[in-house]
């Protein structure tokens, strides 16, 4: 029988994909393209807004529930936070650059960059609030950076007709 801490583990890992052996945080931001893919094929960019709006609380849940069974405050099989960071990301550049798998690639690229990187104050909201919510924050902050950068350069490179 399933009990509450171990759906509320399954769900923290990313659905599973956060046991991948090497570079979790990575198997996780993959694993959470595929479900972006779906929402935005199916049901557009709000599909994909509704899918991350959803998931903000169940990620929340999931590492509140998961975390005062652990003895690491952050520990690396938790992904649902980069599939939040990842749909944000892609939330902020689909619009400006439309779906294709250059689109997705790129997004995951930037994402992973700045989740690794952590510069300036994704960093400094790793330890905003709780455990159960800082786990989360920086993981978001990073995927606004990612975004940002890639809109920018998006529309950088339309204004100066390198991609017209």
């Amino acid at each position: 029988m399933l009990n509450i801490i171990s759906l509320a583990r399954f769900v923290a890992a990313g659905f599973g994909s956060g046991w991948f052996p090497v570079a979790p945080g990575t198997a996780g931001s993959l694993a959470a393209l595929l479900p972006a893919w779906w929402m935005v094929s199916a049901y557009g960019l709000y599909g994909l807004l509704g899918i991350f709006l959803l998931f903000i609380p169940l990620a929340c849940w999931s590492t509140y529930v998961a975390l005062p069974h652990m003895t690491e405050k952050d520990p690396g099989w938790i992904v649902i936070d980069e599939w939040l960071g990842q749909w944000l990301t892609l939330l902020l550049i689909l619009p400006l650059m439309g779906a294709s798998w250059l689109t997705f690639a790129l997004g995951f690229a930037a994402f992973r960059l700045f989740d690794i990187w952590k510069p300036g104050l994704v960093k400094r909201v790793e330890h905003l609030g709780p455990v159960w919510w800082s786990i989360h924050a920086d993981d978001l902050l990073a995927g606004v950076y990612a975004g940002f950068l890639l809109g920018a350069g998006y529309m950088v490179a339309m204004q100066t007709g390198v991609l017209a």
